[in-house]
């Protein structure tokens, strides 16, 4: 009789096993709802809002996947603070919170606070911005170099491959941007009758990351050199964030810019700008929610610790087809 019974255990447990349900992912056979702490750079930057909304599809997604609740917990500042975020880091692993999701400021400033959450068992997956010498699991977001290479390439067909470039920089501190700056200038090394603002390799226009100091920066620059910038590169797309931003005829100046939201589609129709190339800014919260639930659920580590997100371009050609996803994105 004793051997009939474990057989029978045997069986059931083997079926419950097939089925892949929640309770099997599950270490120890029980459901259990999820909280992930989404860190971004602040608020006022709406690729971070698209990635809000990619995360919180991917946690109704997956609870429904795995029968459970997952709750997405946003603690960005509202402006770019590298300290807050650090503090938000903390606060989430004080909570116990399941897993965190974070696009770094500062890279050095947010390491401890990283490994701090991993050290209390919090995975950490960063996104967009990372913390490189971290305990981080993995990050997913843009190869900064390919980004800053297809920039300057792109910039330098529509400028026949000649005259003086700007580049508005962002945060001068973080990573990623930096990575970009770089890029951009080892690339325009290949074009001889290109060259940057000051040609000094310190002329990059750096401004706190909101629109409206991106505007400021972009109007001080060609204030300070009237006549004499040919072309752009924004290595993040800030001043295209509000309307009225770029106070020169379409085409006079040639701008190629990082990312690709929905009011930086106008300046693609009107002709300000030739070529917007889109990160994965809404992929940045489903993909690394998809990465933590995997981990936290059936303990499956990430396929690498760089997962480069995928660059799209777009032009005054694919512009209306290109909108269709933002609909979609932000639920229109």
């Amino acid at each position: 009789m004793k051997k009939r019974l474990g057989i029978l255990a045997g069986f059931l447990a083997a079926i419950a096993l097939g089925a892949g349900g929640a309770t099997t992912a599950l270490a120890d056979g029980a459901k259990k709802d999820l909280r992930i702490g989404m860190v971004a750079k602040s608020e006022s930057n709406d690729v971070f809002q698209a990635a809000k909304v990619g995360a919180v599809d991917a946690a109704k997604e997956l609870g429904d996947k795995y029968g459970i609740k997952i709750t997405i917990d946003w603690r960005t500042p509202a402006d770019e603070d590298a300290a807050k975020q650090a503090e938000a880091i903390s606060a989430l692993t004080n909570e116990h919170v399941d897993g965190i999701t974070v696009s770094c400021s500062d890279a050095q400033t947010l390491t401890g606070a990283i490994n701090d959450a991993v050290d209390a068992g919090v995975p950490v997956v960063c996104f967009d911005s990372d913390a490189p010498d971290s305990k981080r699991l993995c990050d997913y977001g843009t190869d900064d170099t390919q980004l800053g290479i297809l920039l300057m390439d792109q910039l330098a067909k529509y400028m026949n491959e000649k005259g003086t470039v700007a580049i508005l920089a962002g945060n001068e501190s973080a990573p990623n941007l930096q990575a970009r700056v770089k890029a951009v200038r080892d690339e325009m090394k290949k074009y001889p009758n290109m060259h940057e603002l000051n040609g000094d390799g310190k002329g990059a226009f750096y401004h706190e990351e909101t629109p409206e100091k991106a505007v400021e920066a972009v109007n001080a620059a060609l204030t300070a050199n009237p006549g004499k910038i040919d072309g752009w590169v924004f290595i993040g797309g800030w001043p295209l964030f509000t309307d009225n931003a770029l106070n020169f005829p379409p085409g006079s100046i040639k701008v190629v810019s990082c990312d690709a939201l929905p009011k930086e589609l106008d300046y693609l129709r009107d002709g300000h700008v030739q070529m917007l190339i889109s990160q994965d800014c809404y992929g940045w919260g489903h993909r690394t929610v998809e990465l933590l639930v995997d981990k936290i659920i059936n303990q499956k580590d990430p396929p690498a610790v760089k997962i480069p997100n995928p660059l799209t371009q777009v032009t005054k050609d694919t512009v209306d087809d290109f909108a269709k996803y933002w609909d979609k994105w932000l639920k229109k």
